[in-house]
């Protein structure tokens, strides 16, 4: 028996699931027992696919969830299953497929779909549904005794559906690799062709509105202008593309200028109004992005995006324990945005009549408000032009701006804050590692370095037993089998926090965990990497995800990662494996560059060739090496500092090593699978290196 006044979700570890436990709503988690129910009643399943930080499943949950009248027509007539996206992105991605294939639309948040409760396979399906008909929506209530009739009556014409999705789903995976029918660089360059033509040359950015950050597109065009400038050849368009994305993005009201950290996406094509709720997987992406910008050139801007959404991260989003939660809601208050905005006269009551004057002209105050009678802060021009404007020195106007923000942000921190979801996934804090390690290297913040150190530390600690990966933490639980996503994600940020800082454990656990992906995760036959591990629960569709979407898919990124420590270790199955993976995806690579960019990224990588910079002795005296190896943005370049008394390291490097060469600084340079002499003095370094 359940309690009173509670359903199934109460027990579970996910938050969004235990936001649920008090609805009248009969909900089960995902599991046998509620499968067993749908077969044993003969009722088809509502499946309802959500997280913490989604408005719209606010919205629908507030609507119908929590309406006795629309859960009592839920409870007679359907098994009902609440699932975290978050915690079960293998349910997530198989059903938002569906859906496209089902109504021949993109998917979203909330998702809801019904099921065959002996198939599991979906026969209708939508994403939010308002309580009464409006949006030319039907409404929800109506809709579930629709379904449930036709449930009933239509039983065979159900069945024929199910079945054809069912074939659709079995062909989308291929059996072998494609044939080559270009070169590569041509792929590459349509990439770049085909990016430019999604470009908005007004606002930055890849989308009208509404417009996504897309990290992996951005990063993808600033690689090939590294590449093209490499070989001689400069594409500035390109890289003017990147920068003048980066730039709105930073200066627009998707970015919290007082707090720090990017918002999901901007309701605008101007980059004003965001959607509010903050995730953990975009500010990770972000910081590694507008790290590689800053290894092109400084820029104040970005540095500041940088500094303030790295100490986001430390201040609000990281246990004491190390990990980084998943994500900051957008409501509070039951209002969207409620947190971030401001009205006129409360701004002007907190500052001084010369603090006012710069924030109100920095961030349009003086103009019309942008969010429903209240202002999202946005910048409207550059900061030196505006100092310029109001013909202030400019140390007296970084003053003014730094003591305005903050009051603001003392102010704001007396409100009631969005909940924050306080899982740890293990996928999305490899991202913010990288993020954070790639940051610190770059702007030279330790404290940086050391935070994405705790969050592995942790990871290694909570999430990683006897040699399988948990997929999510929360309040001292871990559940759910690692997913394709946690591996990749985490071994491409040990990649990048062992460049940041040497340390052995992370480099005895690497080995472990790609030995783990490859044996769990590999394609034997055909290439490339399944999303669930071979002993997972067996469910409708077994995807290989290849395209970008919020996040890298998993085949780009062990691809990606598979070359760097194959040439690291000097090890061909792992390039053997990277192969084999970008040979099971080139038909779409060819077809869609665009689209996968993670995957042109390892590529690239593959093609043309990678050097490998280790440089050998104490770290103080080797740090200038070090450093000389990183000026600028040279993406197929991998240095790394190893302490001569470090006991985990590339097998290759004792041969050479000897007594003399310990006694001092040495580095190697390393192209394809051939390494250096000893090069013992920096200007040498140089000079190879050049």
């Amino acid at each position: 028996m359940m309690p009173e006044g509670q359903n199934r979700l109460d027990d579970e570890t996910s938050p969004y699931l235990k936001a649920h436990a008090s609805n009248p709503v009969d909900w089960y988690p995902w599991g046998p027992e509620a499968l067993a129910e749908a077969q044993a009643q003969d009722k088809p399943i509502l499946l309802s696919i959500g997280y913490s930080a989604c408005h719209w499943c606010h919205v629908m949950a507030h609507e119908s969830f929590e309406d006795d009248a629309i859960a009592a027509l839920m409870n007679e007539h359907f098994i009902n299953i609440k699932v975290d996206r978050e915690e079960r992105p293998d349910l997530d991605k198989i059903y938002q497929l569906a859906h496209q294939i089902l109504t021949q639309q993109t998917g979203g948040w909330p998702l809801t779909m019904f099921l065959d409760a002996n198939t599991l396979i979906p026969f209708f399906g939508g994403t939010y549904f308002p309580k009464r008909p409006r949006y030319q929506l039907p409404g929800f209530g109506d809709l579930l005794l629709r379904i449930s009739r036709a449930h009933s009556e239509q039983r065979d014409e159900l069945n024929q559906q199910t079945g054809k999705l069912a074939e659709l789903l079995t062909a989308l995976n291929p059996t072998s690799a494609d044939p080559q029918q270009l070169d590569d660089p041509a792929v590459l360059d349509g990439a770049r062709e085909a990016l430019a033509n999604q470009y908005d040359d007004q606002n930055g950015g890849f989308s009208p509105a509404p417009k996504f950050p897309m990290p992996m597109t951005t990063g993808r065009l600033l690689r090939h202008w590294a590449y093209r400038a490499r070989a001689g050849d400069h594409d500035r368009v390109g890289l003017d593309m990147v920068m003048t994305t980066l730039t709105r993005m930073a200066r627009g009201g998707i970015f919290d200028h007082l707090g720090g950290g990017f918002c999901r996406y901007a309701t605008d094509a101007r980059w004003m109004v965001p959607h509010f709720e903050k995730m953990l997987y975009d500010n990770g992406l972000l910081l590694s992005l507008y790290a590689d910008a800053l290894a092109v050139s400084p820029d104040l801007l970005f540095e500041q995006a940088v500094r303030d959404t790295a100490g986001w991260l430390i201040r609000e989003m990281q246990d004491e324990a190390g990990g980084y939660y998943a994500a900051m809601d957008a409501d509070s208050e039951g209002e969207e945005g409620k947190y971030y905005l401001w009205r006129r006269d409360e701004v002007r009551k907190l500052l001084s009549q010369e603090e006012h004057l710069v924030i109100e002209t920095l961030y349009g105050l003086d103009k019309p408000a942008n969010f429903e009678g209240r202002w999202n802060l946005h910048r409207y021009d550059a900061w030196p032009s505006v100092v310029h404007r109001l013909s202030l020195e400019r140390p007296v106007a970084d003053a003014l701006l730094a003591s305005a923000r903050a009051k603001m942000l003392d102010a704001r921190q007396q409100r009631i804050r969005p909940a924050t979801d306080n899982k740890v996934l293990t996928s999305w804090n490899g991202l913010a590692i990288k993020g954070m390690a790639r940051a610190g290297q770059v702007l030279g913040e330790q404290s940086w370095i050391d935070s994405a150190e705790r969050a592995a530390d942790f990871i290694r600690s909570e999430l990683w037993a006897s040699g399988r990966l948990t997929a999510s933490w929360c309040n001292g639980r871990s559940g759910h089998p690692g997913y394709l996503d946690d591996h990749a994600n985490l071994i491409e940020a040990l990649l990048v926090l062992l460049a940041a800082r040497w340390r052995d454990s992370d480099f005895e656990w690497l080995l472990e965990l790609i030995d783990a992906t490859l044996e769990h995760f590999y394609d034997e036959e055909a290439g490339g990497f399944f999303f669930t591990a071979h002993d997972h629960e067996q469910l409708i569709y077994r995807p290989k995800p290849t395209t970008d979407d919020a996040i890298p898919p998993g085949n780009g990124t062990m691809a990606r990662a598979l070359i760097q420590l194959g040439h690291l270790l000097g090890e061909s199955r792992y390039l053997d494996a990277a192969s084999a993976t970008l040979a099971f995806t080139r038909s779409a690579l060819e077809r869609h560059p665009a689209a996968h960019c993670t995957l042109l990224d390892a590529l690239e990588s593959f093609v043309y060739e990678p050097e490998l910079v280790i440089v050998r002795g104490p770290v103080q005296d080797a740090a200038a090496w070090l450093a000389k190896c990183r000026e600028g943005f040279t993406p197929w370049r991998q240095s790394y500092l190893i302490p001569y008394e470090a006991r985990a390291i590339p097998s290759y490097l004792p041969s050479l090593v000897s007594t003399e060469t310990r006694n001092r600084t040495t580095a190697f340079v390393c192209r394809g699978l051939s390494c250096s002499l000893p090069i013992d003095t920096l200007e040498d370094l140089q000079a190879a290196i050049d």
